[in-house]
């Protein structure tokens, strides 16, 4: 049996559909876990603390799940990128069925720089679908060549802020986590990134804010998450 590598099962995609938009993700499993590096950017803070322990990802099923889908990107990529573009196409109708805009954000739980990953005699997927929206999150600032289908969000971390002036003269909004949300922050509005996930119709020089979630929230420890006191 096909394997399904997109899902709509995420807390905030559902808020999106209340503005047009019906999105879905890609989850691999984080960093290294697979036993295949995604997560080129990450930090310590950042590993310890994924969204990896939130929500449906905290279930053994789930992860061993994602593990599987990483290996058969790292190991069948032909057939991995077939069948994504196979699903990629059937959302596409679905949505169109619905009235609605596509939307797909490939790392859910990965810093994969899709933009270099050739489909086909394609450069990359977004080139393969170049009328649909594509975004993610990322910690890897040196990203270049990004396709104008692929929004990109600057995600800090305990151990990047050096890069976020970089993030931010290049057009790009940063994400950052708090315990709770502030009105600004570095002299910049902060929106709820909680509301709905559509960071690629964010206004730009913004603070996306998220609110910790799974381990982040007891991390008191931790400079990943920003705290009020």
């Amino acid at each position: 049996m096909t394997r399904s590598l997109l899902t709509r099962s995420n807390a905030k995609t559902p808020k999106g559909e209340r503005r047009g938009w019906i999105t879905w993700i890609l989850y691999l499993a984080p960093a290294n876990l697979s036993g295949y590096e995604v997560c080129g950017g990450r930090s310590k803070d950042c590993t310890a603390l994924c969204l990896y322990t939130a929500g449906r990802g905290q279930m053994n099923s789930v992860q061993q799940a994602r593990i599987r889908k990483t290996k058969w990107f790292f190991e069948d990529r032909s057939g991995f990128m077939e069948q994504l573009v196979r699903e990629v196409k059937r959302c596409i109708a679905y949505a169109k069925k619905k009235g609605m805009k596509p939307a797909f954000r490939l790392n859910g739980t990965s810093d994969i720089p899709w933009e270099s990953i050739r489909v086909g005699d394609h450069k990359n997927i977004f080139e393969m679908f170049p009328s649909v929206q594509w975004y993610d999150y990322t910690k890897l600032i040196g990203r270049k060549k990004i396709p104008k289908n692929y929004h990109l969000t600057y995600s800090r971390s305990e151990a990047n802020e050096q890069d976020i002036v970089k993030a931010l003269k290049r057009g790009m909004n940063i994400s950052v986590v708090f315990d709770r949300l502030p009105d600004q922050y570095m002299n910049l509005p902060v929106i709820d990134g909680d509301q709905d996930d559509l960071r690629f119709l964010d206004p730009r020089e913004r603070v996306v804010g998220l609110v910790a979630k799974g381990k982040a929230i007891k991390s008191i420890h931790s400079n990943f998450v920003i705290r009020s006191h």
